[in-house]
C-alpha cells in the first residue's frame, strides 16, 4: 500500500515540485486515519498532521486528542486547530472555516502541500448528488484531485480518490486502532447520508468507475478553463472611454459564461454561474443584463482588427441608485 500511495501522490505532486512536508487533515475518522497511516509508511519523516475542532460536538475534543496520540506515537508533528463558524449553512460554513484554518497552518508550518482523505466512495456520492441537482460541468467534475484553497497557493491534494472506503477502514483495523465515528455521516437528515445508504445497497454501481468518470469530467473542465482563458485574452478589451470592458461574444455559451464571470470579478462584482448563464441568455436575445453590480449592454459593432461585424457586449459598473447619468 505505501508504494501504491506514493505512486498516486507522485501523479498529483511530482518529486521535483516538492518543497516542504506534506500536511494531512485528519479528523479521527477511519478515512483520514488511514491516510495518516499510509502516508507515514510511504513518507516517513516527511508529513505533518492537523486535526480540527469545529466546536459543533462535545466529542470533537476527544477526537482531536485521539489523532494527537496516534501522531505522537509515530513521531509525527501535530497541530490542533480550533475554528468557530459564522451563521448560515452549517456544513458549508464548517468546510470554509476548516480549509481556511488548514491553509494558515500550512503557511505557518512551511508545508509543501496539503492532503485530505477523500476517496472513491466520496467522489461517487458527490457526482451522483450533483447529477441529481442538474449541476453544470464545473460541479460534475466533482472533488478535484489537485486544487488550491482560496486565498492560498499551497496545493490541495486528494491522493486517495482511487481507493475504496472499505480498503481504508481495513488499514485502520489492521493497526488495531478504533476510529471515531461522526454520527452525521449516517444521519438521514443529510442528503449525502441518504445517498450513501442507497449507494451501499446498489451493488451494481461501482464507485471507482463513477469516480473515474468524475476525473474525465474534470479533464473536460480543465480544457474549458483553458479555452476561457484564451477567450479572455483574445476577445475582451478594456473600454478606454468609460470604466468597463467590451466583449466580442463569439464562443459557445459554456465558455462565454466563464468569461462573463471574469469580467464581473474584474469590475469588483460577484456573480454565480447560474446568474452569468441567465445574463448570457438575455444578452444573446438582445436584452440588457444586470448582475453583480455590473450592467451589460448588447450590440453589434465592426471590429477593426478582424474587419467584420461582430456581436459585442459592453460591461460597466451600474450607476448608484438615485444617480443621474
Amino acid at each position: 500500500m505505501p508504494a501504491r500511495f506514493a505512486a498516486d501522490l507522485a501523479r498529483l505532486w511530482p518529486e521535483d515540485e516538492r518543497e516542504g512536508a506534506l500536511g494531512l487533515a485528519v479528523s479521527g475518522g477511519p478515512d483520514s486515519l488511514a491516510l495518516l497511516l499510509i502516508a507515514h509508511a510511504a513518507l516517513p519523516g516527511r508529513i505533518a498532521v492537523a486535526s480540527i475542532d469545529h466546536g459543533l460536538r462535545p466529542e470533537a475534543a476527544g477526537e482531536v486528542a485521539l489523532v494527537e496520540r496516534i501522531a505522537g506515537e509515530r513521531g509525527i508533528p501535530f497541530a490542533p486547530l480550533a475554528v468557530r463558524l459564522a451563521p448560515g449553512n452549517v456544513q458549508a460554513e464548517a468546510r470554509a472555516a476548516r480549509y481556511a484554518a488548514l491553509a494558515r497552518w500550512a503557511g505557518d508550518a512551511g508545508l509543501g502541500a496539503l492532503a485530505t482523505a477523500h476517496h472513491a466512495d466520496d467522489q461517487a456520492e458527490t457526482l451522483l448528488m450533483r447529477l441529481n441537482r442538474g449541476s453544470g460541468l464545473a460541479g460534475l467534475a466533482g472533488v478535484r484531485a489537485r486544487a488550491t484553497i482560496e486565498g492560498s497557493a499551497v496545493p490541495l491534494l486528494r491522493p486517495l480518490l482511487g481507493w475504496r472506503k472499505a480498503e481504508l477502514a481495513a488499514v485502520v483495523a489492521a493497526a488495531g486502532i478504533v476510529p471515531a465515528e461522526d454520527p452525521s455521516n449516517a444521519d438521514p437528515a443529510f442528503d449525502r447520508a441518504r445517498l450513501r445508504a442507497r449507494l451501499a445497497a446498489a451493488d451494481w454501481l461501482d464507485p471507482v468507475r463513477i469516480a473515474a468518470s468524475a476525473a474525465h469530467l474534470a479533464e473536460a473542465w480543465q480544457a474549458l478553463e483553458w479555452y476561457a482563458e484564451l477567450d479572455w485574452h483574445e476577445m475582451v478589451m478594456r473600454d478606454e472611454e468609460a470604466p468597463g470592458f467590451a466583449y466580442c461574444a463569439n464562443v459557445p455559451r459554456i465558455v462565454a459564461i466563464e468569461t462573463i464571470l471574469r469580467i464581473i470579478r474584474e469590475l469588483g462584482g460577484h456573480a454565480t454561474r447560474a446568474e452569468a448563464a441567465r445574463a448570457w441568455d438575455r444578452l444573446w436575445a438582445g436584452e440588457n443584463a444586470s448582475l453583480g453590480g455590473v450592467l451589460a449592454v448588447p450590440g453589434v459593432e465592426r471590429i477593426e482588427k478582424v474587419g467584420v461585424m461582430m456581436r459585442v457586449w459592453r460591461f460597466r459598473p451600474e450607476p448608484a441608485r438615485g444617480s443621474v447619468n
